[in-house]
Parts: structure tokens; sequence; C-alpha cells
């Protein structure tokens, strides 16, 4: 029976602590997350970057899509983002305006091209620079200028062509470009004005086609980063950045229909 107290005296404090050392063990377990904001232009990048990087890294992005203007609301209303990724340099200035962002400016990963797209069985194939001058059309997809950084474009490019009082009737409102991009695809509209990702995305290119819109016709599309100055995982929301903005990443970004930033 001595014995038997002994063993048990010595093995309790023993099994205490390991009882004690296991959330110890569980917390360096526990998979890498990055909880990240994205432009709705990136729907199409975002999942073949997001899985290369988490293969490169061990660490997981989960990310959610939106107008850069809704995101903006939504982290400036304390949305617990590690990560905005944003379709031009305004919005993510105004995380950085409010004292929100841990740099002193947004940090640039790509550029965006707008495009002219139109289903194949669209009566107005092959796409043209004429096809928006001959007005023949009665719908034109473009994304809310004031939510979205390509509506600000498409709006630019309708201005410089002189085209944009003439086609305003015509313009359907979406919420964001990849909502434009779905007016068209779904028949909701004729013709749209979208980011090259969506237009160069597998779906819609068996689909439809597109056109380059005249880079002349709108201010480049600067797509700007900020990391989330209380964030838990800074490191690892910078650990992508500077992977999307290394020499390889943006040699191929292209591929998903965004320009290299550098």
């Amino acid at each position: 029976m001595k014995v038997r107290l002994h063993v048990m005296a010595t093995f309790t404090p023993l099994l205490a602590c390991l009882l004690a050392a296991l959330p110890c063990c569980r917390a360096q377990t526990a998979p890498r997350e990055v909880h990240v904001l994205a432009a709705s232009d990136l729907q199409p990048a975002m999942p073949p970057l997001a899985s290369a990087f988490e293969h490169a890294s061990g660490i997981k992005l989960i990310v959610s899509y939106g107008s850069s203007s809704t995101l903006t609301t939504q982290i400036l209303n304390g949305d617990p983002a590690d990560l905005f990724l944003a379709a031009d340099y305004s919005f993510p200035e105004k995380i950085v305006a409010a004292g929100l962002a841990d740099t002193r400016q947004p940090i640039g990963y790509a550029r965006g091209t707008l495009v002219l797209w139109a289903r194949k069985d669209s009566p107005f194939q092959p796409l043209t620079q004429n096809t928006l001058r001959d007005g023949h059309f009665i719908s034109l997809a473009i994304a809310n200028p004031e939510h979205a950084p390509y509506g600000r474009s498409a709006v630019a490019a309708l201005s410089w062509m002189k085209l944009y009082e003439s086609l305003k009737p015509h313009l359907v409102m979406a919420e964001n470009v990849a909502q434009a991009a779905q007016f068209v695809e779904s028949g909701n509209a004729q013709l749209g004005l979208i980011s090259l990702t969506a237009a160069s995305s597998e779906h819609f290119k068996q689909v439809g086609s597109y056109i380059l819109m005249p880079p002349a016709t709108y201010l480049p599309i600067r797509q700007c980063a900020v990391v989330m100055k209380k964030s838990a995982h800074r490191a690892d929301a910078h650990a992508f950045l500077d992977w999307i903005r290394s020499r390889p990443i943006q040699h191929n970004l292209p591929q998903y229909g965004l320009a290299p930033e550098l």
C-alpha cells in the first residue's frame, strides 16, 4: 500500500505538469491564418495565389470580397481584418489617414486593366474600339464609380472618349466590378467595362471575349494594400505582401489578369 501511494504521489504532479503543457502545445501547432478583405476584382486571382502562398509559407489566407468602398467602411467600423487588398490607392489611404494601418502609406502590389467584354453569342461581336462609339446597344454594365475604382476608370474612359453623357442612360450600375461582369455574363447587360482579372478567367474566356480599353483613356489602376496596426498577425500579413511583391510572383501576375507593380 505504501509503494502504491508513493507511485501515485509521484505520478500526480507529473500528470498535472503534462496537462498544464497541453494548451501551450496546441497553440504551437495552431494553423497560421490571415484574414483578408480583398477588392472584388481579385476574386478570380486570389484562390490560386492564396493556395501557392500557403504551400510556400504554411500561412492560410481567409479571404472575403467586396467593393473597395464597402470594405473600407467595414474596416473603419471595426472589422477585425488583418490585411486589406484594395483596387486602388485612395481607399487604403483612408485607412492610413484613420491611423489604422501599420505603415505611413499604402503598399502597391499590382496594377489593374480595364476591358470591354461581351458574350460570344453577342450581336456586337467581334468587339472593336468603335463598338462603344456606334452606340447600337441598349445596356452597358459598369461598377458603381462611387464604390469601385474600376467604375471610376470606366467613367473616365467614357468621358475621355466623349461618350459618357450620351451613354449615361444605357449604364447598368453594379455594386462592384465582379457584379458588373456577372450582369453581362448572365445577359442582364449587353456589354460590360470590367476588370481583366475577370475577363481572363477560364469561365469568362469560354463564354465571351474582350478588348483592352486604351490605357490613355483612364488613370493607372494602382492596386494597393495596408496591414492593420492592431492585427495579431501583422508579420504573416506582411509576409504575403512581400511574397506577392517578389520578382517571381510579379512576373507571373499577368496570367491572373494583373500587371506587375514593380
